[in-house]
């Protein structure tokens, strides 16, 4: 655990520093902007030739008012304080008023969103699941879905999403959940199935050839040799799916006017031109992968050691 958790904390520092200091150049015009409304001198002193003029030279000119960036209200880049503050605003400070399922707070918008990337996962897990055992059954198969299931995956989900949407309502599927769901099962699918081939076909011919020694069926030879064997990569497919599927129920959100769900916090964030409500919403998403994922790695841990395989 300790040889892992220093190299994530010395990568989440850099991204930290490299974050702050990205700050000052994404902020700096905006600072004028605001400085030159308030009568102050700035160069260039148009606002024309600010937005022609480098962010280099904006900052060079002007460095009273680089500070400035790293405290707007509206920021284009807000500061890792700024996010974490919003952060807690609709979290933790929610739940210490006793509104941790109001509207505003991103633990309810964070369960709707989990509800439909739960669905999806589920749903997705197991067209993957099944599309990976009629591969390896048979050849004729592996040679018909295999080539489809990689041509769905180059279709771009947000062209996707709301066809998805909008034959959902024509085949008379009323409410979002469903549409949402279906969209996260779309991006899950594709590496569960392509793992669980590879977990599959990962015994070997001498192990094959041991079990027909003992004149085990096919049907014994898959479920005591093939499916323990491709318990390891289904995993670590698990692990990109949950996350996959996570995106996908957010992306579901976009399109359809949800009100609620972290997609929906997105977009009205952007349509309201508030920043840090579309960055508070990220980091939450990213959060609650992460979380999914752990749980993932935790249960992959426990039951691989039970079986007494290496984790």
């Amino acid at each position: 655990m300790t040889r892992t958790l220093f190299p994530v904390l010395t990568v989440l520092f850099g991204i930290l520093v490299i974050w702050f200091l990205a700050v000052a150049p994404m902020n700096i015009r905006v600072t004028l902007d605001q400085a030159a409304r308030a009568g102050a001198d700035v160069t260039p002193t148009t606002a024309l030739e600010r937005r022609e003029a480098s962010v280099l030279s904006l900052m060079a000119n002007n460095r009273a008012y680089i500070a400035g960036g790293y405290d707007l209200d509206r920021p284009r880049l807000p500061t890792p304080a700024q996010v974490g503050q919003e952060l807690w605003k609709t979290t933790g400070a929610m739940i210490l008023k006793g509104r941790t399922w109001s509207k505003r707070s991103l633990i309810y918008h964070g369960w709707i969103t989990l509800q439909s990337t739960f669905w999806g996962f589920l749903l997705g897990t197991s067209v993957g699941i099944l599309g990976a055992v009629l591969v390896v059954k048979s050849r004729v198969l592996e040679m018909s879905l295999v080539p489809w299931a990689i041509i769905s995956q180059a279709v771009p989900i947000v062209a996707l999403a709301p066809m998805i949407i909008v034959l959902s309502s024509q085949a008379g599927i009323e409410g979002r959940g469903f549409p949402k769901a279906l969209i996260s099962s779309y991006l899950c699918f594709f590496p569960v199935m392509v793992g669980m081939i590879k977990g599959l076909r990962a015994p070997n011919a001498e192990q094959l050839d041991l079990l027909k020694t003992y004149s085990a069926s096919g049907q014994q030879q898959f479920l005591k040799l093939r499916v323990p064997a491709s318990l390891p990569y289904l995993f670590t497919s698990l692990k990109i799916g949950v996350a996959a599927a996570l995106v996908g129920a957010i992306v579901g959100e976009l399109p359809t006017g949800a009100i609620s769900g972290l997609g929906a916090r997105i977009l009205i964030g952007d349509q309201f031109g508030t920043p840090l409500a579309i960055w508070s919403a990220l980091f939450a998403a990213a959060i609650l992968a992460g979380v999914l994922v752990t749980l993932l790695d935790r249960t992959q841990h426990v039951l691989l050691r039970k079986m007494g395989m290496r984790t």
